[in-house]
């Protein structure tokens, strides 16, 4: 066991008699008090520690909680467990609450060049990542889930191999088609002819209109959950609940209460002509792995689904237990309309203590009423958003 270094109390005294009252009575002369150099010989004289003790003991704890981390970095090397829980119908088992914040981003970082960094620097990278999301200005409107308990180092939210999640193609989001690019500057065009929040209809952001969390898919999309924007923090929700039945799946994400009812009794997708919000989802069992697709998405133009996907959008995800505590979440998203390939993410969800929290939207929508009806007043009298580019070079108001 490693001793720790304990001062006693006794050295502490006289330490703080010498700083305070001077050097002892060989070190004064002539009723003068001794000098700071005479002073600070003495304290060392009476520590029972030199100064290289205290380091040596200091760099014994660090290394000592740096080893802790490094214990709880997530590898997603590992294999998983080949006899998980099995549900009393004999299914594996991934009923649970968890947790779906965490601080590993989507894109691997421009400056970072391989796709898995060493223990000490995924460590690194998470301490970075907690200290910056720890900084939001409290003067400002955001969604901190912080704010419910849920801090970086309380909850089971872990350090990651992965320098970001996207693990197909080469770390990045592909490139976007010419008829998704055409879309995105269109939508660009349009917000500054006029303030998309003067009108429901050309409102663009279902989120914040209580029509939709995420789409309700994917379940992570990785980043800061401490952003103190409202689209930054509505994409990184930090919990999700997931129920089973012997012909059922049932995900619930706090996302305005996202509800998805996944069957398992190999029914055929619906027809294309049937759109849903949340798309038509359908699951299956490949061994351990629960395997779900969604198909038929619905249009939500002038908005838009997962990532500035369109109708188009296919998803497939993977649910499959590495061990009690730890549900491994892949997905794959494809969309000719938006990219020039499928992508594909891969990343641990962490069992957390029930209930769910909910996520409350503006209640009875008097937030947006108020939101659009203050908008449009903006508009009359001629004043610009001041989030609109233009806005800067307007006259303020009178």
């Amino acid at each position: 066991m490693r001793k720790q270094v304990i001062v006693p109390s006794g050295a502490l005294t006289l330490v703080t008699m010498l700083m305070l009252m001077g050097a002892p009575a060989a070190l004064q002369g002539q009723g003068q008090a001794p000098s700071r150099e005479a002073a600070q010989e003495a304290a060392r004289k009476a520590s029972p520690h030199s100064a290289d003790a205290a380091m040596a003991y200091w760099e014994a704890e660090i290394a000592k909680k740096l080893a802790e981390a490094i214990k709880r970095v997530y590898d997603p090397a590992r294999p998983a467990m080949s006899n998980p829980p099995k549900t009393p119908w004999g299914a594996p088992d991934v009923r649970g609450y968890y947790l779906t914040a965490m601080y590993t981003p989507l894109e691997r970082p421009e400056k970072v060049a391989k796709a898995l960094y060493t223990p000490e620097e995924a460590v690194n990278a998470f301490r970075f990542a907690t200290t910056a999301d720890a900084g939001v200005d409290p003067a400002t409107v955001h969604y901190d889930w912080k704010e419910f308990g849920m801090d970086a180092w309380q909850s089971p939210v872990r350090p990651n191999l992965r320098t970001g999640l996207i693990t197909d193609p080469d770390g990045k989001i592909p490139a976007l088609t010419p008829e998704a690019q055409k879309r995105r500057a269109e939508a660009a065009a349009q917000r500054r002819q006029r303030d998309p929040q003067t009108g429901v209809q050309i409102f663009g952001n279902l989120y914040t209109r209580c029509v939709l969390g995420g789409g309700a898919a994917p379940l992570i999309d990785g980043g800061d959950p401490g952003s103190d924007s409202a689209a930054g923090a509505g994409g990184v929700t930090t919990e999700a609940q997931i129920f089973q039945t012997p012909g059922h799946v049932v995900i619930v994400q706090q996302r305005n209460t996202d509800v998805r009812i996944i069957p398992l009794d190999g029914r055929p997708h619906l027809p294309q002509s049937v759109r849903q919000w949340y798309g038509d989802s359908r699951g299956h069992w490949e061994g351990n792995t629960l395997v779900v697709e969604t198909t038929n998405f619905r249009d939500p133009a002038p908005a838009t689904n997962f990532q500035g996907s369109s109708d188009a959008l296919k998803l497939v995800e993977r649910f499959t237990v590495v061990d009690p505590n730890t549900l491994r979440y892949e997905y794959t998203v494809s969309d000719p309309k938006t990219w020039t390939r499928p992508w594909s993410v891969e990343a641990p969800l962490p069992r957390i203590d029930p209930p769910l929290y909910e996520f409350a939207c503006h209640e009875q929508n008097y937030g947006l009423i108020n939101l659009v009806m203050g908008a449009q007043i903006r508009a009359t009298e001629g004043i610009l958003d001041p989030r609109d580019p233009r806005a800067a070079s307007q006259a303020a108001p009178r």
